[in-house]
């Protein structure tokens, strides 16, 4: 064998040993905070190779979390108040308000301080998020409280779906009892949902340095990927067809009820507060499917790829992961916006975030729960459609 044979043959020796090392790195999925596979992307700010993506990531979460911690908080009082916590609707609004909050908390500020904050090569940034026990505390609480935000719009939605188009059953389901009911149902149900996440998960040493990291087990590595696709069903693509199905039926039923209405010349004070109600969820809903489709639609197009991923291929990943960090920052926007939505859309909300801010002046003691004028209504309940 001649010297070029033997040049050739160490280059393409030494190429398919990049290839191998480059793929180790994206195979690991280091990170099983969110989805198993999810984004583990390199840190590009540590090489030097920024994206926008990475850079999207880095700079406007801290931003969403502290928008979404102080709008949250806010929502929270404005629901717990006197007038407004003896209406069923604030029962969801309350408790997803709760549910976002802690989402914050758990998901997107541990994901920020993992992924987000430049840190040398082989370095962790949190090593006490990355030992066991805060491993398995963290994932069960960010998979509790995602899944719990979800479907409290779907439980939302449903609600109004009756209170709209089924007003013969509205006492029976639009009432406080029942929304509490329901509310306790679906915290329940996230949390032994969620209760299996931390028992598939293990803190693990990755990488030549051997950097410790909160990810799957490796014997429940299979087991792991299909929770987390059934996982990411549960709270993208299920609630999306709930509530688009949902919003539909109620939105054609809005319009009939409108125009004849309108033939009869009946607008009353109290239809126009129902209308709002409805018109809040409505608006949620909407932006929940906005911010959430694009990221689930990359995410699952993102697994495939990872689990069928030939070697010669992986030279591709970086871009799909480009695409999916970026996404996944829109995401987070879905625990930071209601509190804008509430305000742009809901009168009495203003009102009563007013009256919370000036709540040692004589109007409030005379403010009672958005009453009607010439009403006869003697129950929240009765107000909501």
């Amino acid at each position: 064998m001649d010297v070029g044979d033997t040049y050739i043959r160490d280059f393409l020796n030494d190429f398919i040993k990049d290839i191998k090392i480059n793929q180790s790195k994206y195979f690991s999925c280091g990170n099983g905070s969110n989805i198993t596979c999810d984004d583990q992307w390199t840190n590009n700010h540590i090489s030097g190779q920024g994206s926008i993506g990475s850079d999207v990531f880095t700079y406007v979460t801290p931003v969403i979390f502290a928008v979404g911690i102080t709008g949250n908080t806010i929502s929270l009082l404005v629901f717990l108040t006197k007038n407004m916590r003896k209406l069923s609707a604030s029962v969801y609004l309350a408790a997803l308000s709760t549910a976002d909050l802690m989402a914050l908390i758990f998901y997107v500020l541990v994901e920020w301080i993992r992924k987000g904050i430049p840190i040398g090569s082989g370095q962790v940034t949190a090593p006490f998020l990355e030992s066991n026990g805060v491993c398995q505390i963290i994932l069960f609480m960010s998979y509790s409280f995602r899944f719990l935000s979800a479907w409290l719009v779907a439980c939302f939605t449903l609600e109004r779906y009756v209170g709209v188009c089924h007003p013969l059953k509205r006492k029976d389901v639009c009432n406080l009892r029942s929304s509490k009911r329901i509310v306790f149902f679906a915290v329940i149900t996230s949390f032994v949902i969620a209760s299996f996440r931390p028992w598939l998960s293990e803190v693990r040493y990755v990488g030549p340095n051997d950097v410790p990291s909160c990810t799957r087990r490796l014997e429940h590595t299979y087991l792991s990927f299909v929770y987390d696709c059934i996982f990411g069903v549960c709270i993208t693509f299920l609630p999306f067809l709930i509530i688009t199905i949902l919003n539909t039926l109620i939105i054609r039923k809005l319009i009939i009820r409108n125009k004849r209405h309108r033939q009869v010349k009946i607008i009353t004070e109290e239809s126009i507060i129902r209308l709002e109600f409805t018109i809040i969820l409505i608006t949620i809903s909407f932006c929940f499917i906005a911010f959430n489709t694009p990221y689930a639609i990359i995410w699952f197009k993102h697994s495939l790829q990872m689990s069928s991923m030939r070697m010669e291929d992986s030279v591709f990943v970086p871009t799909n992961q480009n695409l999916l960090i970026f996404t996944k920052t829109i995401f987070f926007m879905n625990y930071c916006i209601n509190f804008f939505l509430y305000s742009f859309t809901g009168a009495y909300f203003r009102k009563e975030l007013k009256m919370l801010f000036t709540y040692r002046s004589k109007v409030y003691q005379s403010y009672h729960k958005c009453s009607l004028p010439n009403s006869t209504a003697t129950t929240p309940q009765s107000w909501i459609p």
